[in-house]
């Protein structure tokens, strides 16, 4: 491993928590962190199957659901390269409700119970920034419960596009970046039927507010959808 070859730890220079670390430092904690890729519908981790490990998404994207009373998969969270999740009670990480699938082929890599304390809890600048983002992750899962529990389905839609747009890249300079998910995806994250999902998508791209292709949203009224996206009724 050369200080020279930017892909050399892509694991952990691309994730927020470790932005204070130097390249030494950097390249030091790669050797212990292996890497494993997953097909896509394949679980990276289950009820049935827990682990006591921290794992940082590399390339592709995971999602994490839970199963309710009546059998439902109720998707908590679409995640992109650089998320860090999974079961580690040190940090505050808690996953042994949910699941973890990765929705298309996908390279994660994986921290142990003995790699986090000497490595992560040890170093006070990682340390601050493990707090602040699980602090963020509970944020986010408290208002998506509100929002599954009091708000409109249209406003729940027109609120998880904009924030899935936010999280995604431009194809292009200048161009308004593709959210890649189908009608199915979205539903389990609105905590809704596919049916009413597709219905809602429909109307939003009749009114003008989104476009859609094969697997791909791109949001075309920001202003309008953020409007509906704080209707309470």
């Amino acid at each position: 491993m050369t200080t020279g070859d930017p892909e050399a730890f892509t694991c952990l220079n691309d994730v927020d928590l470790f932005a204070d670390l130097s390249v030494a430092e950097l390249e030091s904690m790669q050797l212990m962190v292996p890497e494993r890729r997953f097909r896509a519908g394949e679980l990276v981790f289950s009820q049935s199957e827990p682990v006591t490990s921290l794992f940082i998404l590399r390339s592709g994207r995971v999602r994490i659901f839970r199963i309710t009373e009546d059998g439902k998969a109720l998707t908590m969270a679409i995640l992109e390269p650089g998320a860090v999740f999974g079961e580690m009670l040190l940090v505050g990480q808690r996953m042994y409700d949910n699941y973890a699938e990765a929705i298309e082929e996908s390279v994660i890599c994986q921290l142990t119970v003995d790699d986090v304390e000497r490595h992560l809890i040890a170093d006070a600048r990682i340390a601050v920034r493990i707090s602040r983002l699980l602090g963020e992750q509970v944020a986010r899962l408290e208002e998506r419960l509100t929002d599954l529990a009091l708000r409109p389905l249209s406003a729940r839609t027109a609120k998880t596009l904009l924030t899935l747009a936010d999280a995604s890249r431009p194809s292009m300079l200048g161009q308004a970046p593709a959210i890649r998910i189908t009608h199915e995806q979205l539903a389990g994250l609105l905590g809704a039927t596919r049916e009413a999902t597709s219905k809602t998508m429909a109307e939003f791209a009749a009114e003008g507010l989104i476009r859609q292709s094969r697997g791909r949203i791109t949001v075309r009224d920001r202003n309008r959808l953020g409007t509906i996206a704080r209707r309470s009724s």
